[in-house]
């Protein structure tokens, strides 16, 4: 019985194997759209991390990332160490934090404030005007920053001097850094990313809404109690993700808003790497601070999306 048992586990595995290749020969232009993509993660992503080695290497050139001796945690023991480590993580935290509760609200509002809007022109204009801003480049923004929130002639300030407000150094006084650097940004994406939420809303029932009105239900208890719950999975799955980055908070746009009188505020874990690795030509250095922030990302992201599958159903995994 026993040898009935495994041969006829065999043999079905044997077909299983078979119903799967032959899937896979009929859905073959599939697979061969996805393979820029695999070869994409595979080529930049997956092949470069062999060089996170030498954030355990005192790395030398000459030798290679192979030969370069080996020192165990002494680098990552030099950053925990360091008087500016705190700075760093409380900046960097700061801001990804600051930008998480900023940044996740306004496209989902927006995104509701869309849904309700029936002119169908109207509506097409006021989301080109407010995703537009998501296609200008980095240093267009910062440059825009600087003009608009100049003490002298920015046209934030002369609004301000008008009710009597002195003059605000946005971009030199470090209290305001964070604020100027979350706004601009959810200013930037807000558009953008309204688009996964107006598509959640375009897949539910809009029986449930024929129900409610019969029912005497106002728009916004439409809202509260059909739209909201409809797009609860997206808003969990954008905001694990959201998590995840915490700790990425983009180096280029705080490079270019960065100067010597805002750095207290502005010194996050990405411009540090860059000043020790770029700069100082810190490789190993410089390896092992990206390693421990890619370290700690990851850390977040599973507990969040842990704690996501645990109380409710929707989670990446």
């Amino acid at each position: 019985m026993k040898e009935v048992a495994a041969d006829n586990a065999t043999n079905l595995g044997r077909k299983n194997k078979k119903s799967r290749w032959s899937q896979m020969k009929r859905s073959w232009q599939l697979y061969v759209i996805i393979l820029p993509v695999l070869a994409y993660f595979l080529i930049f992503k997956y092949i470069p991390m062999y060089g996170v080695q030498i954030a355990f290497k005192d790395f030398i050139a000459t030798e290679g990332i192979w030969n370069s001796p080996f020192v165990g945690l002494k680098h990552f023991q030099r950053f925990f160490d360091s008087h500016y480590f705190w700075r760093l993580i409380k900046n960097t935290l700061g801001i990804g934090v600051y930008e998480l509760v900023v940044g996740t609200p306004f496209p989902i509002i927006l995104a509701l404030l869309f849904n309700e809007v029936r002119v169908r022109f109207f509506k097409r204009f006021a989301q080109t005007v407010t995703y537009a801003p998501h296609f200008l480049s980095v240093v267009v923004i910062a440059g825009m920053l600087f003009l608009f929130l100049d003490p002298e002639t920015g046209i934030i300030n002369g609004t301000l001097s008008i009710f009597g407000i002195e003059p605000i150094s946005f971009m030199t006084e470090a209290k305001w850094f964070k604020t100027v650097y979350v706004f601009s940004g959810a200013w930037q994406e807000t558009g953008w990313k309204a688009i996964i939420y107006l598509a959640a809303l375009a897949g539910i029932d809009t029986q449930l809404h024929e129900a409610a009105k019969i029912d005497g239900a106002s728009r916004m208890r439409r809202i509260w109690h059909i739209n909201l719950p409809g797009i609860r999975p997206t808003i969990i799955i954008l905001l694990i993700l959201h998590v995840g980055k915490v700790m990425s908070v983009g180096f280029e746009k705080v490079f270019l808003m960065q100067n010597s009188l805002n750095m207290r505020a502005s010194d996050v874990i990405a411009t540090h790497v860059y000043r020790a690795g770029i700069q100082g030509a810190e490789y190993s250095y410089a390896t092992a601070i990206g390693l421990f922030d890619s370290i700690i990302g990851l850390i977040l992201l599973v507990s969040v999306n842990y704690i996501a599958r645990k109380t409710s159903e929707a989670s990446l995994w």
